[in-house]
């Protein structure tokens, strides 16, 4: 039997922009992906701290510094500058479950990681 776990997670990341007349997605920082282990076109939910909201999109490789910037509907769910948690899950195996440590990346309000 397999299990769903959290896999990694972005903490108290700041939403940077909000594109309405984009196809979808959220767009984050190449290196916060890499720190995150997430994966471009990767599905993640998105938890907005500010107003309780809760989605799922995918990712898309962003190229400016810190950005985190949701895209076409999801637009509508968040506003520049909420604090949000942006989350990925696994399927495993229990046994490995068990024993499994997912990736936690703790930013500033800039985006940036926290050493």
């Amino acid at each position: 039997m397999e299990i769903e776990m959290l896999y990694s997670k972005i903490h108290r990341a700041t939403v940077t922009d909000a594109n309405l007349n984009y196809v979808g997605s959220i767009t984050i920082d190449e290196r916060l992906m890499k720190a995150a282990n997430l994966l471009e076109f990767q599905k993640v939910e998105i938890l907005d701290i500010n107003n309780g909201e809760r989605f799922q999109t995918y990712v898309i490789k962003g190229e400016k510094k810190g950005e985190i910037c949701l895209n076409g509907a999801a637009a509508r769910k968040v506003c520049i500058g909420d604090i949000i948690i942006i989350v990925s899950y696994a399927s495993m195996k229990r046994k490995k479950a068990k024993n499994f440590s997912p990736t936690i990346v703790h930013v500033n309000e800039k985006n940036e990681i926290n050493e």
